[in-house]
């Protein structure tokens, strides 16, 4: 069983940075693809940042310069350094594995970027 377990959220003010975390843990072989999604409230979910199975990164345009994805494939972990954050990057932020072609979403961790 594969749980991606996520942790970081919290409330922040505008201009102020936060590092999310997500830790895979489980029957891990390989790790294919891995990245961040997030949900604003009446909003679809949308990419935030992701490492494609070839290694190279994808942002958001309203992300890019700001955020950046980073990871620990030894420890099966991808993180999210969100800098300047604003309030509409407020939002329930999920990380995204495919480990042996199947996906995982962790449980989401809450953002909340208000003065």
């Amino acid at each position: 069983q594969v749980q991606l377990v996520e942790s970081g959220g919290g409330l922040v003010q505008p201009g102020g940075s936060l590092r999310l975390s997500c830790a895979a843990s489980g029957s891990i072989f390989s790790i294919n693809a891995m990245g961040w999604y997030r949900q604003a409230p009446g909003k679809q979910r949308e990419l935030v940042a992701a490492f494609t199975s070839g290694g190279s990164t994808n942002y958001a345009d309203s992300m890019k310069g700001r955020f950046t994805i980073s990871r620990d494939n030894a420890k099966r972990t991808v993180y999210l350094q969100m800098n300047s954050l604003k309030p509409e990057d407020t939002a329930v932020y999920y990380c995204y594995m495919r480990i042996a072609g199947n996906g995982y979403w962790g449980q989401g961790t809450q953002v909340t970027v208000s003065s």
